[in-house]
């Protein structure tokens, strides 16, 4: 009796969770372009696809780096095929820099309206496209239902869309499956190299639906994420060679 409980409690919490658009791994499956803990953050351990998420920016220099590392989850999104829409009213994306991600520019198509309101009705529409492989929407605001009518969008098309969020008043609760916050890294050269290293990021999983918060930091090198190492403090090193 006990055992025929917790089986039907494990069938309704995997049916909830493909309900909320996290579906398990397929056999043999490989992760997100080296996305790693991020991943296992997630019910299943996958960034899941099909689904809205939201990224927080409330300086440009946050917006540009959410939006250099939706770039980086384009890259893979966009590797089995299908198109990307982009859309906003004053867009913050330099599109040549779309190829220090493996994105060509000319798989994104960019739609530049002057109303907010329009930016969310392009938006809702393009989600439903099953052949695009993401849609990215820049606003300022959105409401909870706004964010419900998307993800309903998407748990039809199984489009991915990202929702580039501006934060000017107060942060309301939305209907997407995570929200992050990205923030800029200093890059590091390698070989005393003159010139730009390798786009960072510090990387928070404020809310996901079933999961497990949390901040990590990342670069982008390759072509793909990688974790970058916390350094070991001076004073623990010390404490380990007079202990050896």
């Amino acid at each position: 009796m006990v055992d025929a409980k917790k089986d039907i409690i494990s069938q309704l919490q995997k049916d909830i969770l493909l309900w909320e658009g996290f579906k398990p791994p397929p056999p043999g499956a490989s992760g997100l372009a080296g996305l790693g803990p991020v991943e296992a953050a997630f019910p299943n351990g996958v960034f899941p696809t099909g689904a809205v998420h939201e990224f927080l920016s409330t300086e440009p220099e946050h917006a540009a780096a959410a939006g250099g590392f939706i770039n980086g989850l384009l890259s893979a999104l966009m590797q089995q095929g299908g198109a990307c829409l982009w859309i906003s009213q004053s867009r913050t994306l330099f599109p040549p820099a779309l190829k220090v991600f493996g994105v060509e520019p000319d798989k994104i198509i960019f739609i530049d309206l002057k109303k907010e309101k329009d930016v969310l009705w392009a938006t809702e529409e393009a989600l439903k496209c099953e052949g695009l492989a993401a849609v990215v929407a820049e606003v300022r605001e959105i409401s909870f239902t706004e964010s419900r009518r998307l993800q309903l969008a998407v748990e039809q098309s199984r489009v991915t869309g990202f929702i580039l969020r501006g934060v000017t008043r107060k942060l309301s609760t939305t209907a997407c499956v995570a929200r992050w916050k990205i923030t800029p890294l200093p890059s590091e050269l390698e070989g005393n190299m003159p010139g730009v290293g390798h786009p960072r990021w510090n990387v928070e999983l404020l809310k996901v639906r079933n999961g497990s918060p949390g901040v990590w930091k990342m670069e982008w090198a390759a072509g793909q994420f990688n974790m970058i190492a916390e350094p070991v403090a001076e004073e623990m090193l010390h404490e380990e060679r007079w202990a050896g």
